[in-house]
């Protein structure tokens, strides 16, 4: 039996997914070919004959970029057996079985597509892989309340990267004295114990967590350093979710290799609960912590149920300096809440508190993205800005009230589209100035260049004297989030 196994989009990593999913087809018997469309070609031959054809939707992006190809998929087979997984598969299933998908599968998808595998096979006993979740996120989802259901609890196999593109072909991490390091990724964890309200997690996780075996995420670690890596990104949703599971792997992971370094996603809230374990971070090889920020507006951060504030923020970023860690905030910079001003202050807030070279350009353009099954559905204050769902778009389409944030959001997303590999500073410069001149006001820069002219002119000193110099920090050079 063979199998296709098919990636659209992974923000530049090599696909753990596909990896996993081909661990257990494999350990079922099956030949599987793993293709990842963002960096390799599709061969047609393989969809012709293949007898089960799976794709990997982990997110907005690479399930609008797999639509064409299910469709072409189910017409040059029309007797292979398509399967869809992945968070963003059960927020969709009823759209991906229009295409073609028999069997839509969500975030814990390895024991089920097995059983598919199993079931095609001609095992007896399989239970069907279509199990209710599917039928109940399609039907269920008002975005007005979250059926916690349990999980299930899978032990994990370890991944087998045989046949996907080596490590060179994905995002390097760039380092601040201009080396690069290859990249690794696995997950020690999936699912989050929080309910973000427009985080797609919570509709297929409902508020669970599922650890992965250290024993698998050590060896599969283990696996990619032999294979080149020098940098591992851990792509938990909230690594501190379960911080005593996380500091152990990253503890034995450093004991191992010391000289490798790595990253994690972690909640501010998170962050400042276990405020003890961040030196710890930093002496075992973290060189950044992703947070998602997403507003400096704590009336747009209680709507967002971050569980976070504005001085909550304040205080990670004293936190990780303190520690030495790096902090590379992310933010939904564009949702119907903000005003010209507060976009401003957003960004006169990142100056001040000096991280614009730990933002990701692209951060100052991201618009706040609904899903089907959103739980911003359910907020009051979302209703008169949202439209019906967009099956062309797979989103509520929503438009702010003033029409001239939208252009704001259109004209700094091009600017920052244009120029993905300029100068952090720079770019920030550019939409700070455009945001500024679009809101009537000067920007930080301006009032403070002017009243350092004043204050030289007052004693006497010439002008031009050069800005103090400010280092890089490290990041991944894949500059999409969504």
């Amino acid at each position: 039996m063979f199998a296709v196994l098919i990636s659209t989009y992974e923000m530049g990593r090599q696909p753990f997914a596909l990896a996993s999913a081909a661990a257990w087809l494999r350990a079922a018997g099956w030949d599987v070919a793993p293709v990842d469309a963002a960096k390799e070609r599709l061969q047609e031959a393989n969809l012709v004959s293949a007898d089960l054809i799976g794709f990997h939707l982990p997110m907005h992006t690479a399930t609008r970029l797999a639509a064409p190809i299910i469709a072409t998929a189910r017409r040059l087979n029309p007797s292979a057996r398509i399967c869809v997984f992945g968070l963003y598969a059960p927020l969709n299933a009823d759209w991906l079985r229009s295409l073609g998908a028999d069997e839509v599968l969500g975030g814990e998808f390895e024991e089920d597509l097995a059983e598919v595998a199993r079931s095609m096979a001609g095992e007896r006993g399989a239970r069907s892989a279509q199990r209710a979740p599917s039928d109940a996120f399609s039907a269920g989802f008002a975005g007005s309340a979250f059926d916690r259901r349990p999980l299930p609890r899978i032990h994990f196999r370890l991944p087998d990267r045989t046949g996907l593109p080596p490590l060179s072909r994905y995002a390097t991490l760039q380092m601040p004295d201009g080396q690069r390091r290859l990249v690794g990724y696995t997950e020690a964890s999936r699912g989050c114990l929080h309910l973000c309200r427009h985080c797609p997690v919570v509709p297929v996780y409902q508020g669970q967590f599922r650890v992965v075996q250290p024993d698998i995420v050590l060896a599969d670690v283990a696996a990619q350093i032999a294979a080149g890596a020098e940098h591992i990104t851990f792509g938990d949703p909230d690594f501190f979710n379960g911080p005593t599971h996380a500091m152990r792997i990253v503890s034995a992971m450093h004991e191992a290799y010391p000289a490798v370094s790595y990253d994690v996603t972690i909640k501010v809230e998170h962050l400042l609960r276990h405020r003890d374990l961040a030196p710890r971070l930093a002496d075992t090889g973290c060189a950044f912590v992703t947070s998602a920020i997403e507003s400096v507006d704590d009336r747009v951060l209680a709507l967002l149920g971050k569980g976070h504030t504005r001085a909550d923020f304040f205080q990670t970023v004293a936190l990780c300096r303190e520690a030495g860690v790096t902090l590379v905030p992310t933010f939904v910079a564009f949702h119907p809440w903000l005003t010209l001003a507060s976009y401003c202050e957003l960004l006169d807030t990142i100056e001040s508190l000096d991280l614009i070279e730990h933002v990701s350009p692209i951060q100052l353009a991201i618009r706040l993205l609904i899903p089907r099954g959103s739980g911003l559905l359910a907020v009051d204050e979302m209703r008169p800005h949202i439209g019906a769902f967009d099956p062309a778009t797979l989103t509520h389409p929503w438009t702010h009230p003033d029409p001239r944030v939208d252009a704001l959001q259109r004209d700094a997303m091009a600017l920052v589209g244009t120029q993905l590999i300029a100068d952090r500073r720079t770019l920030f410069n550019q939409v700070s100035a455009l945001a500024h001149e679009r809101a009537g006001v000067p920007t930080p820069s301006t009032r403070r260049l002017r009243s350092e002219q004043a204050l030289r002119l007052r004693s006497g000193q010439a002008d031009g004297r050069p800005a103090r110099h400010r280092a890089t920090v490290p990041y991944l050079n894949e500059p999409w989030y969504c």
